[in-house]
């Protein structure tokens, strides 16, 4: 059937990685514009020689300037967006996927689930979004119309406030999409612990879904151990830690915001105080302090805040990944164990251990890569789209001497 609809045309040679199904078209491969598409409009993508190769949202302000909705000549409409919301819903265990007595979960992970730019968690009985692009943005009103009935949680929250809107000409959008607005926190259940959640000013949607089979993980390492939790935002790792059977965690973070939720998530779960110590600092200064002072752990989990966003930010972002690792590969006593992320997506997984292997070696320890750590299945990756996997952690146990 004849589409009437605006078309990017492409350079020859240029449609490559779109007949692999990657869902992103730079500007630089655009030879020309047919049409008089705005922002979010669904556009046709076609070869230099007139093949149509999909249906993506145009967005003239970005350097990607496509995002594919489809393969396949069908229309993008309400249809197509409830079938991909249902669909995602369902890979994770249907509308019950995250309920009041389950665990939090990732319900949509944008162009894996292919809906580009779509993010949807559940916290208990709510719903928070991100619409993170201008083709998510253009179905706004639809995505808000059809989650309750997709998931059968009735109040939406809309926390679009991320900087990378700016980028396709977006302002940050936050604000309820249905029903009533949320509480100022949330309680959702991970495993043994209960955690508090601020959907309204917290971190991503809230809270990092993305860790939370690792903050199991580090809770079973943690029996009988001297833990040190750099980065420690509101304290995951180190409840898991401490309801692990922790000696002692040292958790240290640079804002005092972070560290009142990290209390009140101790205090949620009854977890003594006596055994843990929060610290509010800039976390390399307080390390190095450590180091200096000839402080030991037994047990060290480094999960610091994105360093590159982009792969021009690559080469700093290595140098303050190496600095960390080195300080705390200085603090771990004899037979310890490290426990290591990245999440910048600009640093590769073969990078990332590169650098803590350089780390190692100037810290005069032989260590050993025994587990590698990832984000949680809801956060799946799609093949043709390696993007998505963004989160690297590595487990090393150093040598006893």
């Amino acid at each position: 059937m004849p589409s009437h609809l605006p078309t990017l045309w492409l350079h020859r040679g240029r449609e490559r990685s779109l007949k692999r199904h990657h869902p992103w078209v730079f500007s630089g491969a655009v030879a020309r514009v047919d049409g008089a598409p705005g922002p979010g409009d669904t556009v046709d993508l076609r070869s230099a020689d007139g093949e149509l190769l999909a249906r993506a949202a145009f967005s003239p302000h970005s350097q990607i300037r496509a995002r594919v909705w489809t393969f396949v000549d069908e229309p993008v409409d309400e249809g197509l967006i409830a079938r991909r919301l249902a669909a995602a819903v369902a890979a994770r265990g249907g509308p019950a996927a995250g309920a009041p007595d389950a665990a939090a979960c990732r319900l949509v992970y944008a162009e894996s689930d292919g809906l580009p730019g779509v993010i949807v968690d559940r916290y208990a009985d709510t719903l928070v979004v991100q619409l993170l692009t201008a083709g998510a943005e253009h179905w706004r009103a639809t995505i808000a119309g059809l989650l309750p009935g997709v998931t059968g949680v009735q109040r939406v929250w809309e926390r679009s406030d991320v900087e990378v809107r700016s980028l396709e000409g977006l302002e940050p959008r936050v604000g309820p999409l249905a029903g009533d607005p949320p509480p100022p926190r949330l309680e959702i259940r991970e495993g043994r612990v209960r955690l508090w959640v601020d959907v309204h000013h917290g971190h991503k949607t809230g809270a990092y879904l993305d860790q939370r089979h690792n903050r199991a993980r580090i809770g079973e390492l943690a029996n009988g151990r001297r833990v040190l939790d750099a980065f420690c935002y509101a304290g995951g790792f180190t409840v898991h830690a401490l309801a692990g059977g922790a000696a002692s965690v040292l958790a240290i973070d640079g804002s005092a915001e972070a560290l009142a939720m990290a209390r009140a998530n101790l205090e949620l779960n009854g977890l003594a105080a006596e055994r843990c110590e929060l610290a509010e600092g800039n976390v390399f200064e307080v390390l190095r302090g450590l180091r200096d002072r000839g402080s030991s752990f037994d047990l060290i989990v480094l999960d610091p805040p994105k360093f590159a966003a982009t792969a021009s930010q690559r080469q700093g972002a290595a140098r303050g990944y190496k600095d960390i690792n080195l300080l705390a590969f200085k603090l771990l006593a004899p037979g310890g164990v490290l426990a290591t992320f990245s999440c910048s997506g600009a640093v590769s997984g073969e990078l990332f251990q590169s650098i803590v292997a350089g780390a190692a070696l100037d810290a005069g320890v032989e260590a050993q890569v025994v587990e590698r750590l990832g984000q949680a299945a809801d956060h799946p990756v799609l093949l043709s789209f390696p993007e998505a996997e963004y989160l690297k952690g590595m487990v090393c146990r150093v040598g006893r001497g």
